[in-house]
């Protein structure tokens, strides 16, 4: 049997004017309606889409951006090496978010890896030539340029984090989508001392973020007078925990508990406690921070820590973008009267302490 024809009705592609004809209005209704154009009476909105449901019909991309100015993308930048990309499950968890909410606006991600300040010039490049809506922007060092690079070329940008030190200039001009840090980290400090533990110590993150600083300052909020010797410094990473594990113990082998600053740190530490003897929670108790249960359920024993919704995080930064994007927030791409958002943190207690 021969197959189908080119004119066969199998291989006809929609046309907007088939999708018009069957709605009952003009073409240029038709084509308001499917390009996202604003001024269409809600019941012939319906009609429009349920025609396009019907034939199948495909919105040309070119024609979209001509009506609404848009490109349909947003670039994700994400200031930090490939490897921590992707060995780290809270970017995977921030990235599923992000992606999930913008399929609800037909929006395109487009993911944009910052390595080196090599990489700012190739950033500000692609944001210059109009090939984004807007950006989402997360894991910022102090003295970044991303953020300079941002509002050079006046993209609409959300942050993931607050991108400097309460009260700086660079927190002031900018909304942002951050978790209660300072809070969980005085919550996971005071659990440790409701258990009796007197020498805890802390594994910071880098302190060139302020998610780290934030969760040094929870662990002194509880101990003000804490020997300064009980906090090290790691980098996030499961070998940079090791390494701070293996400094508290030789400068004090009689502590107690351990609070890191995120969960992979606190695995690191876990192994390194396990490698010298010490029994957690028994002799040493640990608590670690973000709640990525494929590290706090996997480990022996699993992990308390506290939790941050981090993929409700990437789709809030999605919302609050799209609400500049459509001239919700009140300014002219620079944000001022969108507010930024704290969210919540919970302790998920489990056996390590």
């Amino acid at each position: 049997m021969p197959g189908p024809t080119p004119d066969s009705p199998r291989d006809v592609r929609p046309t907007l004017e088939a999708v018009a004809a069957l709605a009952g209005v003009s073409r240029a209704t038709a084509s308001r309606v499917v390009n996202g154009g604003a001024g269409v009476r809600q019941p012939l909105v319906e009609q429009v889409r349920k025609a396009v449901d019907e034939l199948g019909y495909v919105p040309n991309h070119a024609a979209r951006t001509l009506v609404t100015r848009r490109n349909g993308a947003v670039a994700v930048i994400i200031d930090e090496p490939e490897f921590r990309i992707f060995s780290d499950p809270f970017f995977s968890q921030q990235i599923r978010g992000i992606s999930r909410e913008l399929n609800v606006y037909d929006a395109q991600l487009v993911l944009l890896l910052v390595e080196g300040s090599g990489d700012f010039d190739r950033v500000a490049r692609y944001l210059a030539g109009g090939h984004v809506d807007g950006a989402l922007a997360f894991s910022l060092h102090m003295d970044d340029e991303l953020p300079a690079v941002i509002r050079r070329f006046r993209v609409p940008t959300v942050y993931g984090g607050r991108p400097g030190r309460p009260g700086a200039a660079s927190e002031l001009a900018v909304p942002y989508v951050d978790c209660d840090n300072r809070g969980g980290a005085a919550e996971a400090v005071r659990h440790l001392v409701s258990l009796g533990r007197q020498r805890i110590a802390h594994i910071a993150g880098p302190r060139d973020q302020t998610s780290a600083l934030d969760r040094i300052d929870g662990y002194r909020d509880v101990l003000p007078d804490g020997d300064p010797a009980l906090l090290a410094e790691g980098d996030f990473t499961v070998e940079g925990g090791a390494r701070a594990m293996t400094q508290l113990l030789e400068r004090h082998p009689d502590l107690d508990a351990v609070f890191a600053a995120n969960d992979l740190m606190a695995s690191g530490a876990l192994r390194v406690l396990r490698e010298r003897g010490r029994r957690v929670p028994e002799e040493v108790a640990l608590v670690g921070f973000d709640d990525m249960l494929s590290i706090a359920e996997a480990t022996d024993p699993p992990l308390t820590t506290v939790r941050q919704d981090v993929e409700g995080m990437g789709r809030l930064m999605v919302r609050m973008l799209m609400q500049r994007l459509n001239g919700d927030s009140g300014g002219e791409g620079e944000g001022d009267e969108l507010e930024s958002v704290i969210t919540p943190t919970e302790l998920v207690r489990r056996a390590s302490a």
